[in-house]
């Protein structure tokens, strides 16, 4: 199978970790030669319950015997997309109130901006330098990276880049400005928290100037930072959010949501301003739906500061001189990325599933399920901490 892998499957890096997956459950991933390794990754903050979750698998069991696809998004009424939208937009502040559903992050980021350009009728965009937003054109022309950027473009025109947390720069959104797209953490740059009354400030000159503020919620949202999305800490409201990851409990979703006033705009000038084909599928829709109702049922929200705490409390050594993020959406930072390297690896081999972040090469991203218990935590940091006095 490792063969199969290399040779059929197109790769992402010259280095994949190539372990050959036999099956999963709650934190732990296991191989084909049954080793075990316990997850502080989830899928890169996708597995937002763990692996084989007892109500997800119902919930998508008693989906697959009623139906799959029937139709392309918006066209027939079905109840498990319903369900979602709804109690979604419940939990919700008032001006978001009509969802559209799509199929990953990135569609959701180019939903959100059609949206915010089709509405305003402007066309330059503002992002942050360092951000990530998702990976097809649209979504890379809003990542604030060049090395990312470089070898795709030409990309989309009319977008400038701002940096993070620097408050002279929102003088630069202007009456030209359709949107500002923010991560409200910033997940590759290294998982940095934005400053006091930042996005407060953003959202302000927004207002100001007639553009619309975009916050990208697909890593820090679904309960991963202690509310529902991490805007609700900042006494703030986005005039759309981006949302995935988490959200679909291990299986593809993405969504951008926004005002029914404004929504309502894709539907006509040109007619189907946005379309997908599986977007709203049922059955991944009843995956969502079951891990929401988890997350908003459960005191998995509040567990996540108080695991923040343990982590932070147990990861203390002179090789971490720092750890940035909330919740469970942390990053230690190390001396340098080749200690971050080693560190991942030498875990693995121990049974620990530790990744990388995408910009920032000294850090190691910590995102278990929100699931996971102060054992397996403990654990977990053991084995950091084993490797970390080995290098």
């Amino acid at each position: 199978m490792k063969k199969d892998f290399f040779k059929y499957q197109a790769q992402t890096t010259n280095t994949p970790l190539a372990i050959e997956i036999s099956h999963a459950k709650g934190s732990y991933v296991f191989d084909s030669k049954d080793k075990k390794y316990l997850d502080f990754i989830a899928g890169v903050s996708a597995n937002t319950l763990g692996h084989n979750h007892p109500k997800i698998n119902h919930a998508i069991k008693k989906q697959v015997d009623k139906y799959l696809h029937v139709m392309v998004y918006g066209e027939f009424i079905q109840e498990k997309p319903i369900a979602l939208a709804k109690l979604l937009i419940d939990n919700l502040p008032d001006n978001l109130n009509q969802i559209y559903l799509v199929n990953s992050g990135t569609e959701a980021t180019e939903g959100a901006l059609k949206l915010a350009k089709r509405v305003t009728n402007r066309s330059e965009m503002i992002a942050a330098k360092f951000s990530y937003h998702g990976n097809t054109q649209g979504s890379m022309s809003v990542c604030g990276a060049e090395e990312q950027n470089r070898a795709f473009r030409p990309l989309l025109p009319n977008v400038k880049f701002i940096t993070f947390n620097n408050f002279d720069d929102i003088t630069k959104i202007t009456t030209k400005t359709a949107c500002v797209i923010l991560e409200t953490i910033q997940g590759g740059a290294g998982f940095i928290l934005p400053k006091t009354k930042y996005l407060q400030k953003i959202k302000e000159r927004c207002q100001n100037v007639g553009a619309l503020l975009i916050l990208d919620e697909i890593q820090s949202g679904i309960g991963r930072t202690g509310k529902l999305y991490e805007f609700m800490n900042h006494n703030v409201v986005p005039d759309i959010i981006v949302t995935g990851k988490g959200l679909g409990g291990g299986l593809p979703i993405g969504a951008f949501i926004a005002s029914v006033e404004m929504m309502s705009q894709l539907k006509e000038n040109p007619k189907l301003g946005h379309i997908t084909t599986f977007g709203g599928n049922p059955l991944i829709a009843a995956s969502a739906l079951a891990t929401l109702q988890e997350v908003l049922q459960t005191n998995l929200m509040d567990d996540a500061l108080k695991k923040e705490k343990l982590f932070r409390k147990l990861l203390i050594h002179p090789k971490i001189k720092e750890i940035r993020g909330k919740g469970l959406m942390l990053a230690l930072i190390v001396e340098s990325p080749e200690l971050a390297s080693n560190v991942i690896l030498k875990s693995l081999d121990k049974g620990l599933l530790l990744f990388w972040l995408l910009f920032e090469g000294k850090a190691i991203r910590i995102t278990p399920p929100l699931t996971i218990s102060e054992q397996e935590i403990n654990d977990g940091c053991k084995i950091i901490l084993d490797v970390l006095n080995q290098l």
